[in-house]
Parts: structure tokens; C-alpha cells; sequence
């Protein structure tokens, strides 16, 4: 008589299912494969730009509401709008000349909360930064290079490939778990899923950076900010960050290396002058 297993089949029934799981995750994930409409590149991602902007808007006014709501001072969203508004005018500029248009409705949001040191974007350009890292910075440019950073993630669809990621992650998790009708099995496909996930997400962090450096030129901003940015998320850090292989950013240092890199690459004759810091 056939062994019947916690997921109610065969031994030979698992495997069956579980193939069947595997194949309809790849093709899934492979075939959700669309041109970024400001890149030009080919990227899998799990939404369209406009489904990217309608999850961003259903989604802000929680995210917001977690962070302690908007700042109630007009001066500094005022200051927070202007910027990203001069980094918008420098993308459009650019892309103009390549022919191309940014799909995005971007829209800044200063947060209240003033002990947590961060700043992020949702997919389809709702970007935040919160108060405790606003009150840290003392320039325009670095904002303007940290709301470049948020702008990058939004241009690159990083949201919607982590998504199409997470799904091609949750449908692999899912076979070994039937394959192997073992929970520990299946934990262990989780962790490394993780892991995974997680290195695209430093990737990233380093291409945001790139968008921040490009964009904050665009705007007439000095891009030797980001410096100052990175010393103050070391800073905030405490020098007691988990290691850089199980977190989601790079660790300031190696940003500052690549950021070195980057003007190096961009500004091949050195950073120009009289630009605002």
C-alpha cells in the first residue's frame, strides 16, 4: 500500500505536485518580463507602472500613519517639496533628451516620527523620509541626494521585481515543502529564499545610490553629498548593524567606496564647481 503523507498523497504524487508547482512558478516569474519605461531595460516584475502607482496611493496613508503621520510644519515640507520637485525638473530634462517620459506621479511626504533614523519609497512614487533623519542633515544637497536615492528605487521598479521575486521565492518554498513532506525542509528553502531576496536588495541600494549621485547633478545639487549622508547613517548605526550578508543595505563604508566609484565613472574630470551643496 502507497504511504500517504501529510500533504495526502504518494511519495511518487508529491513530487508529481510539486514539479507541477515549480514549473508554474518559473513560467510565471519568467514570463511577467516588461521594458521600464524610463530605463528602457527588460525587468520581471510582478505589476504594470500603473498598478505600481495605484498599490503606492492605497498604500501611503498607513505607512504614513505607522511613522506618526505627516510633520505639521509647512516651512519643512515646503523645503522637502521644493527639493524633490528641482530633482523631478532634472529627471524630465534628462529623460526628454533621451527621449523618454517618467510614468510616475512622485509626491513627498516629511514624517513625523523623530527617532527613527530612515527614508523609503513605495512603488508608483510615494517617498518618505522621517524627521529624525531630516533634522540631521545640514544641506540641501544631502536631502536632495537622499529623495534622488527614494526617486531610484521608484524609476527602477525595485518594489514590483521584489515582489515577482518573493512570488518565485513563496512558489519554490512551497514545492520542497510538498516534495519532501518535511516542515524543517521547508523552513530551511524559506531562510535561504531570504537570503536571496536579500542580496537583490543591497544590489539595489547600490543602483539607488547611482540614481541619487545622477540626480542630484540634474537638480544643480554638489553629488559629493552623499558623503555626508553616509556619515550620517553611520552614525545612526551605532556601529552595532548586523552582518552586511543578512541585511538589506550595505554597510556605509562599502557604500562610500562605491560612491567613490561612481563620481570617478560619471564625473571623469573631477565634480564640477559653483554647484549648490
Amino acid at each position: 500500500m502507497a504511504r500517504i503523507g501529510r500533504y495526502g498523497g504518494s511519495g511518487k504524487g508529491r513530487l508529481v505536485l510539486a514539479a507541477g508547482i515549480v514549473l508554474i512558478s518559473l513560467a510565471t516569474y519568467f514570463w511577467n518580463s516588461s521594458e521600464n519605461p524610463v530605463t528602457g531595460e527588460k525587468e520581471r516584475v510582478a505589476l504594470s507602472p500603473d498598478q505600481e502607482i495605484a498599490l503606492g496611493l492605497q498604500t501611503a496613508p498607513e505607512i504614513a500613519a505607522q511613522f506618526g503621520g505627516e510633520v505639521r510644519d509647512p516651512k519643512a515640507n515646503a523645503l522637502v517639496d521644493r527639493v524633490g520637485a528641482e530633482l523631478l525638473a532634472g529627471l524630465e530634462k534628462t529623460l526628454a533628451e533621451q527621449g523618454r517620459k517618467n510614468p510616475y506621479p512622485f509626491e513627498f511626504h516629511l514624517l513625523a516620527d523623530d527617532e527613527t533614523v530612515n527614508a523609503f519609497a513605495l512603488p508608483g512614487g510615494q517617498v518618505f523620509i522621517t524627521a529624525a533623519l531630516f533634522q540631521q542633515f545640514e544641506t540641501e544637497g544631502q536631502l536632495a541626494m537622499v529623495l534622488g536615492h527614494e526617486i531610484g528605487h521608484v524609476l527602477s521598479r525595485h518594489g514590483a521585481e521584489r515582489m515577482a521575486k518573493q512570488n518565485l521565492s513563496v512558489g519554490l518554498v512551497s514545492a520542497t515543502g510538498v516534495a519532501a513532506d518535511d516542515q524543517r525542509a521547508m523552513m530551511a528553502a524559506q531562510a535561504a529564499a531570504s537570503m536571496i531576496n536579500m542580496k537583490y536588495g543591497r544590489n539595489d541600494e547600490f543602483e539607488s545610490d547611482r540614481w541619487g549621485v545622477r540626480l542630484a547633478y540634474a537638480a544643480g545639487y554638489d553629488p559629493q553629498a552623499i558623503f555626508g549622508v553616509m556619515k550620517i547613517l553611520e552614525n545612526a548605526g551605532g556601529g552595532g548593524s548586523a552582518p552586511e550578508f543578512l541585511s538589506t543595505h550595505p554597510k556605509p563604508a562599502n557604500r562610500v567606496e562605491y560612491a567613490k566609484q561612481v563620481l570617478a565613472e560619471e564625473f571623469p574630470n573631477g565634480v564640477p564647481t559653483g554647484l549648490k551643496p
